[in-house]
């Protein structure tokens, strides 16, 4: 495609409200919190590889708890685990039972995470790819993806399609080779573009995905193409839509939560911080921003952790000592996991005391909840208490906790903690 052309094809998916780039890309409350946690999860299977505990199935290893993580990222990366799956008769992705190739998996992902530049990547998958390990293809860019966004697109079936659609090319899915190709096309043309999406390569990426499904056409006519086609696209308008509709309500979900743990916060005598990304929010004429401290008090915390924790969903700081008393992640769509590790590392980096922390979460999602405060990690952590209140429980009682509570612990009231309960 000439790159006139592919530019008016970005400047209809910059201006699409539905797009990808509308719904996932720009919409940081939900895609930029991924990026600490996945990497500490990497760590996390990179430092299992080495003891010997990563295990012999997918289900129940660090690698899952990445993955879900990615696939958690709306849509574009729906089925991204996929690959991953133990595959019995097959013997693949042949990661758990071969030490030698699980060995290489761990050394690839260790080389990445500190890899600086474009070319120490390429050269760790050519490594990667010369170990021929089965199954194992470039499913693994969406990690890539989510270490260095600037260096490395994500990679699915529906971006591969896209990008032959767009470029008139026939690359094949399960090719690390045909990967790097497209890696440096999809550059090259993201460099050229004018006006510019984003040096950050989901951008682009989730252009090539909603060419891929069908939801922009390169045809402007697209009602004179056959019919079968205009189904198809019909189809992919229709199932965005659905989609974008209930992204609406769970965001309003969750500024609604916000607004309640402000209101029981302020009325039991804290300061209420939100998430530097919420703060411009309104709701019903009512703005956080009048209603919240601009910034958290002096923390000593290293540049990567004060950033996780300026996008945690709400904290409560004491009036009198301008301490840090209490913090809540708001769950909805987005890893319960990776809210749970926002809150263990401000736990951790204030570290004076044990920390009494909550995640809020719909009734809906109380199983996940419970299955993600079991984990071995939550276990033996001694720095917070971390306990759950379902969004039902809390608009009930917010009133009774505003008018009888003296501080934040009229919260164990009502809260959970899953951690004991089976």
């Amino acid at each position: 495609m000439a790159i006139t052309n592919l530019n008016e094809l970005a400047v209809r998916y910059k201006t699409d409200p539905e797009s990808v780039y509308n719904t996932w890309f720009i919409d940081n409350n939900t895609r930029m919190k991924a990026f600490r946690s996945i990497r500490r999860g990497v760590m996390a299977i990179v430092d299992s590889i080495k003891d010997g505990t990563f295990g012999i199935d997918f289900k129940g290893s660090p690698l899952e708890i990445v993955l879900a993580s990615i696939t958690e990222q709306k849509q574009v990366f729906v089925g991204a685990a996929h690959p991953f799956y133990w595959k019995p008769k097959l013997r693949i992705p042949d990661i758990y039972e071969n030490e030698e190739n699980k060995r290489a998996f761990g050394s690839f992902l260790e080389a990445c995470l500190t890899a600086g530049f474009a070319e120490k990547l390429v050269k760790e998958i050519l490594t990667l790819d010369a170990c021929r390990v089965k199954g194992l293809g470039p499913a693994v860019a969406n990690i890539l993806y989510f270490l260095h966004p600037t260096l490395m697109p994500p990679f699915n079936t529906a971006m591969l399609n896209g990008f032959n659609t767009v470029f008139d090319e026939k690359k094949k899915l399960g090719s690390w080779m045909n990967y790097l190709e497209m890696r440096e096309c999809v550059i090259r043309a993201n460099e050229e573009l004018q006006p510019g999406l984003s040096k950050d390569l989901g951008a682009i990426s989730g252009l090539l995905f909603d060419v891929g499904v069908g939801k922009i056409t390169l045809d402007h006519n697209w009602e004179k193409t056959l019919p079968s086609e205009k189904e198809k696209h019909e189809k992919a308008l229709k199932k965005r839509h659905k989609e974008v509709q209930e992204e609406i309500l769970e965001e309003n979900e969750h500024l609604r939560m916000q607004f309640l743990l402000t209101d029981i916060g302020r009325d039991l005598g804290y300061d209420v911080f939100v998430a530097t990304n919420d703060r411009s929010k309104s709701l019903n004429g009512r703005s956080l921003q009048f209603m919240t401290l601009p910034e958290l008090p002096p923390l000593d915390f290293p540049p990567d952790v004060a950033r996780t924790v300026s996008l945690i969903d709400v904290i409560w700081v004491s009036r009198d000592s301008k301490r840090i008393e209490c913090a809540f992640e708001i769950e909805k769509s987005t890893s319960i996991y990776s809210g749970m590790l926002r809150l263990m590392d401000l736990a951790s980096s204030l570290g004076d005391r044990q920390y009494d922390f909550f995640l809020v979460a719909p009734d809906k999602r109380e199983k996940e909840v419970l299955s993600q405060l079991k984990r071995p990690s939550l276990q033996a952590g001694n720095c917070i208490g971390l306990r759950y209140i379902l969004f039902s429980d809390l608009e009930e009682h917010c009133h009774g906790l505003c008018k009888f509570g003296e501080d934040y612990r009229i919260l164990f009231k009502l809260a959970k903690d899953g951690r004991c309960n089976s």
